[in-house]
């Protein structure tokens, strides 16, 4: 017992002087910064949309320099928030009642109510929401003639990572058997995500294969986060051509990565290596049709061109369409971005291969 209670003193010690150090060497990079230009990248636009789309990434960046704690991460909330002021949405936005899980439903014109989308937006698991997502679940709504439910997952720092999860699995739960108007089956049910998002896609679907629950039709994850391991950030591929998440991940980089290891677990409070938080390290097998997009020039790309690998040796249907010098989800660049149109093409065409399976195999 006395044992005990000493491995514990000496374990919570040893956390705190992490952390600490943790401190001190983010303070003396974020001097080191000051005097540097890290944030530039390599990315070079060839086109006036591509250059807007930079101006409106240097935004979010620009939105949230200076500060600490959290007002940066309130400042991010907000410009996230306001990216789809000026967007001319065709879609109906219903906020969900009270006895509903968190969120909103996004319905086009001419959407069939039992076929349901759940969206899990994107946002670092700090920031995002379904207003900042519209763009996205408007045209997924209109393309599969379906309705979006954005769930509005509890996000850090104010809430556990594992909140987040247990948000997104209930939500799925709960469009099972539900729909905009009323309590009815659904028909044809399909889950998608971005970015942090899109990790808590591809840990939901292996949680519900694990779970015994219907299987959804498909999943698509755009720019997927397929595992939180932050060692060696400094040899990463595209750390200068992502110009979304680079310059983040630059700073970080130069933390130690002991270091860095502990920040993460005392971010997360869960280890990095757990599929929760790292699809890619969990089983992938008996998965539905899935579909990831990556660009070429992003940081996550090696990624997810890892956990598609990993899944199809596992027998699952899950492929991948990368696009060449774009930046992390420009999806949310619709219609401004012509790659993004096409991004939602594919989709749709995913889509239809998808129903025209499901169809086969279950006619006599």
């Amino acid at each position: 017992m006395i044992f005990g209670v000493a491995w514990l003193v000496m374990m919570w010690f040893g956390l705190v002087m992490v952390a600490l150090a943790t401190a001190v060497v983010f303070i003396v990079r974020q001097k080191h910064d000051a005097g540097t230009d890290s944030g530039k990248t390599t990315h070079q636009p060839q086109s006036n949309a591509r250059q807007q789309v930079l101006e409106k990434v240097r935004g979010m960046h620009a939105a949230s320099e200076g500060l600490r704690g959290r007002a940066r991460i309130e400042a991010l909330r907000r410009y996230m928030d306001s990216m789809n002021d000026e967007l001319d949405l065709v879609s109906d936005i219903r906020p969900a009642k009270e006895s509903e899980p968190n969120g909103e439903w996004v319905i086009a014109p001419g959407s069939d109510p039992n076929r349901r989308i759940l969206y899990i937006h994107g946002g670092s698991w700090i920031a995002g929401s379904p207003k900042s997502h519209r763009a996205i679940t408007d045209r997924l709504s209109r393309l599969a003639h379906a309705c979006v439910f954005a769930v509005d997952y509890r996000l850090m720092p104010e809430n556990l990572y594992l909140d987040g999860i247990v948000d997104c699995q209930q939500a799925y739960r709960w469009i099972l058997d539900n729909g905009p108007d009323e309590k009815a089956a659904a028909d044809f049910v399909v889950i998608a995500g971005d970015s942090a998002g899109g990790s808590h896609t591809l840990g939901l679907i292996a949680w519900i294969r694990d779970q015994n629950l219907p299987s959804p039709n498909a999943a698509i994850a755009l720019s997927p986060s397929t595992e939180l391991m932050l060692t060696s950030l400094s040899k990463r591929a595209n750390l200068k051509t992502d110009a979304m998440l680079g310059p983040a991940v630059e700073k970080l980089a130069r933390i130690p990565s002991p270091l860095l290891w502990w920040g993460t677990v005392f971010g997360i409070r869960i280890l990095p290596t757990s599929p929760m938080a790292s699809p890619l390290r969990g089983k992938l097998h008996s998965l539905p049709p899935t579909l990831i997009h990556v660009s070429e020039s992003e940081l996550l790309h090696e990624n997810a061109q890892r956990y598609v690998a990993k899944a199809q040796q596992a027998g699952s249907p899950v492929e991948i369409k990368t696009w060449p010098d774009m930046v992390h989800v420009w999806h949310m660049f619709t219609p401004l971005l012509p790659e993004a149109e096409e991004a939602f093409e594919n989709i749709g065409e995913f889509l239809a291969r998808v129903e025209v399976l499901r169809d086969v195999s279950s006619s006599p």
